[in-house]
Order: structure tokens, then sequence, then C-alpha cells
């Protein structure tokens, strides 16, 4: 069975989908997350998936999909878009650098949200253990007092614990040699991340 790109990732997006809430999504919710045009699209990428054996439909039951061992489902490829700093803040390669296959079991990435990687430059989160030259795996998620994000911080990117005092957001490093980041204008969170692979494999 040979599947699209576009088809393996609905195929991804079911699977994720079925193992967070139980239940398969709706053609609409498939719509809504690729930016389909419509539900149509959708529903034809089922019945692809359905005519090469990936999943099966049970009739008459709402968001009853059945899925089918459709290959390696343990490991996915992310895209790795370039440097972070883990030090001072420094703007990010747009385009991807290449891709890195994670194990699934190790850092669960969602098809809910978009995933991607990015290298870490600098020593400013070793108190996390997150060193220079490690790569780590984010998620595009809503992030969370204490989670280790990548941000925007005055139209720069790092990487640092999201710290809020005072109803007030900023960035704080895990090294002590590094002061906080408090944003002046703005400070969006790009990534929430969500797993780490060590350089070298150290």
């Amino acid at each position: 069975m040979t599947l699209t790109d576009r088809q393996q990732e609905v195929l991804d997006f079911l699977r994720d989908y079925q193992g967070e809430t139980g239940v398969s999504p709706s053609t609409r919710e498939i719509q809504q997350h690729f930016g389909f045009a419509s539900q149509t699209a959708a529903m034809s990428h089922l019945r692809a998936l359905e005519k090469k054996g990936a999943l099966q439909r049970m009739p008459r039951k709402a968001r009853a999909v059945r899925l089918a061992d459709a290959g390696d489902s343990s490991v996915v490829e992310l895209p790795i878009y370039g440097r972070i700093a883990a030090g001072l803040a420094e703007l990010t390669e747009q385009d991807a650098e290449g891709k890195v296959t994670v194990d699934r079991l190790l850092v669960r990435p969602s098809a809910r949200h978009r995933s991607f990687a990015l290298r870490v430059r600098g020593d400013s989160m070793t108190g996390a253990q997150i060193r220079d030259g490690d790569l780590v795996i984010l998620e595009a998620k809503e992030a969370r007092e204490n989670d280790i994000v990548a941000a925007l911080i005055d139209g720069e990117t790092t990487l640092k614990r999201l710290i809020v005092e005072n109803g007030l957001p900023f960035l704080r490093a895990e090294n002590p040699a590094y002061r906080d980041l408090v944003p002046l204008e703005e400070l969006v969170v790009q990534g929430v991340m969500v797993g780490l692979i060590r350089a070298g494999g150290r």
C-alpha cells in the first residue's frame, strides 16, 4: 500500500485524534485541520484511504473509522527549522534544513498541532539539560506557565521557560548567568517543547 504525502498526513491525524479522544474526527474537523476548501475534499481523502486498505469506514455510524496497519506508524519525520538561540535571542531560519525521525513513543507529536524541530545554539538552558547542538521537538499549541517554549520576543526568537508573574509573561533561562527577558512590546509563543534529541546521541 502506497500513500501520497497528504494521505499519510490524514491517516496520522486520524490515528492521533482517535488516540487522544477515543473517537474519529468529523469530516468538518478534518477539513478545518488541513484547510481544505470543503468537506468534500476530506471525504475524498477518506475514500482514497479506504480504497487503499488503510482504513475501514463503518456504515451508518457517525465518526466510526477503523484504522488498518498502514506500515511503520511508530516513527514520524519532522522538519528542522534552523537554529534557535538558548542564549541571547536570535532570529531563526524560516526554511527547513532537513528532517529528523522521531519515535512517537518518545515524544508523541500530535497531528492536531504542527510539530517541528529546532537545533539549539548556546548554553542558557543547561539547567534543563538542554545543551548546544541538541534538537528540541516543539508543537505549535497554546503554552502554559513554566513550559519551555520557542518564543518571539520583540522581533527575535529564543528558547526559554515561560514565566508569568502578576499577570505579565516573560522568559527565563535555566542558567543563572543569563538575565530574564521581559518584552518591551510583544511576546508570542511559536512552539511548546515536547521532546529532546541529544546531539551525537550523548
